[in-house]
């Protein structure tokens, strides 16, 4: 009998789910969406209603196109988006609905904790400021805000758990979510009672479950239920997981210290493997034993990137170019590009600040906001679609910079997401950073890859993780920097890198203002 391994990615907009054989093959994949709402400005939420209905559907569409029986399917392991978190009653029932990582509704909140950071070794993973996107701040709000949801609240955990508790029916915690966003930390007891206290959520330690899962470690069997409703079978072990953008690091190699990930999807996440721990202003973590004991996850990102371009697409671009897309049988997408591709380099002074939804890296500024500055009488719709794909570039590279300057050194970059369906986009951040960029084989299945490394070596068919991905990982593409362009840009970086510092006040007050 063939043995394959299933990874399920929870993303922000759909679930993907694949199988994989152990040497890495996609033998088949299935997509199925939810839906995001946002109920006020910087807030963010789905509904696990539709997370169930998503993988209903695409589990089983999965093993169909496979033409794989559910008992070849010897592992699973699943990744989500964090810190998407989950509330559920004694009935193990929703009783709000799971606030999406994204939502930096906790603005007050993380401010407070940035009051007193001086005297809890656990803020050290958020510097300069406190992020609003994560646990504690998050749940501050809900407890300050729905003191009866708060109460309700039996269990409080991470998508990610959600996924192995419904496919396993035990409620863990995920120590590498935990280390990532929760402030947990192996080396240091554990989850930072003191500073749980100090914020008023104490008494959350009653509501996370206290079995916490290192990647790669049993979750425990299907269970009987998840079997009828998903059509797996019970003797599939599910393996803990990880963060969707950590999976993603895994699936396209990234399993060793000192190398560079970007994954560039809605947003964008730049991770790294650090054998030392640092903590400095513009780069968040380093995260102890996140992915393996020995070595600390560090990263940026952006929290808002592939979604600039989508909101571009949806409220900005002629309607001229619509029906030119249409009459030449293009992807409009594509059309963007083309538009793009003929303004030159700096869009003529129209630069972008890509902080649309907050800054993630370097400034851990859930008020930040993007915008655009330099525009003319003679700014067209190309110069601002150019000016787009630019501030993206600009913005992971500013990451990558404080990374560099806490001694980090990058020599390569390896992505995945939907960043890499554009050739275009692609050698723009090569041309930005002056760095070489790579994509793999299964770069858009890159989450689900990750997944399957992790299983593979849960259930010992490879001894670790750069074992499994040395077997399971194939390089696809190259994109050198042309390094005339990569002086170009010098210009407009530093540009980039001076405005927000000038402007954030500004910002804040009007971002303020309108909640």
């Amino acid at each position: 009998m063939s043995k394959y391994l299933m990874g399920i990615d929870c993303g922000t907009g759909s679930v993907r789910v694949a199988l994989f054989d152990l040497k890495g093959q996609n033998r088949a994949y299935a997509v199925a969406e939810y839906g995001t709402t946002y109920p006020m400005n910087g807030w963010a939420e789905q509904d696990d209603v539709e997370w169930l209905a998503a993988m209903k559907k695409a589990i089983p569409e999965c093993l169909t196109k496979a033409g794989v029986a559910n008992d070849e399917v010897v592992a699973i392991t699943c990744d989500a988006t964090t810190n998407t978190l989950v509330y559920l009653g004694e009935d193990d029932k929703s009783v709000r609905k799971p606030i999406l990582w994204m939502d930096v509704r906790a603005t007050g909140e993380a401010a407070f904790i940035d009051e007193i950071r001086a005297d809890y070794e656990a803020t050290r993973f958020y510097k300069p400021a406190f992020r609003a996107d994560t646990m504690i701040p998050k749940n501050m709000w809900v407890k300050k805000n729905e003191p009866e949801n708060w109460a309700k609240t039996t269990t409080m955990f991470e998508f990610e758990d959600w996924l192995n508790w419904v496919l396993t029916g035990r409620k863990t915690t995920s120590l590498s979510v935990a280390a990532f966003r929760w402030n947990y930390d192996t080396r240091n007891g554990g989850f930072p009672v003191d500073l749980f206290k100090a914020c008023g959520i104490e008494d959350v330690m009653d509501k996370i479950p206290q079995d916490v899962l290192k990647v790669g470690d049993v979750v425990g069997n299907v269970s009987p239920e998840a079997a009828a409703m998903f059509g797996l079978s019970t003797n599939t072990v599910v393996i803990e997981g990880t963060a969707d953008c950590n999976a993603c690091m895994f699936g396209i190699g990234g399993v060793k210290p000192n190398g560079m990930t970007l994954i560039g999807g809605t947003s964008s996440c730049l991770l790294g493997l650090s054998e030392k721990d640092f903590h400095v202003d513009g780069v968040n973590g380093t995260y102890p034993d996140c992915m393996y004991d020995g070595t600390s996850l560090l990263e940026g990102g952006q929290t808002a990137s592939g979604a600039i371009l989508t909101w571009f697409r949806n409220n900005l671009i002629p309607a001229s170019w619509i029906q030119d897309a249409m009459a030449k049988e293009m992807n409009i997408y594509d059309y963007i590009t083309e538009q793009a591709k003929q303004i030159p380099i700096g869009a003529e002074g129209l630069v972008m600040q890509c902080d649309f939804q907050g800054n993630r890296a370097p400034y851990c500024d859930s008020k930040a906001r993007g915008m655009f500055w330099g525009l003319s009488l003679g700014s067209t719709p190309a110069h601002i679609a150019r000016a787009v794909y630019e501030g993206v570039a600009y913005g992971a590279n500013h990451c990558l910079i404080s990374m560099q300057d806490a001694g980090y050194e990058i020599k390569e970059i390896y992505a995945s997401g939907g960043i890499t369906q554009s050739p275009f986009w692609m050698q723009m951040h090569a041309d930005v950073t002056g760095l070489p960029m790579y994509t793999t084989v299964e770069s858009q299945s890159a989450g689900c890859l990750g997944d399957c490394i992790i299983a593979a070596v849960g259930v010992g068919i490879y001894k670790d993780f750069e074992e499994a991905a040395n077997n399971m990982v194939r390089i696809d593409k190259e994109y050198l920097p042309d390094m005339e362009a990569h002086e170009q840009y010098k210009f407009y970086m530093d540009r980039y890198m001076e405005v927000w510092p000038q402007m954030a006040d500004i910002v804040h007050k009007t971002v303020e203002h309108n909640n």
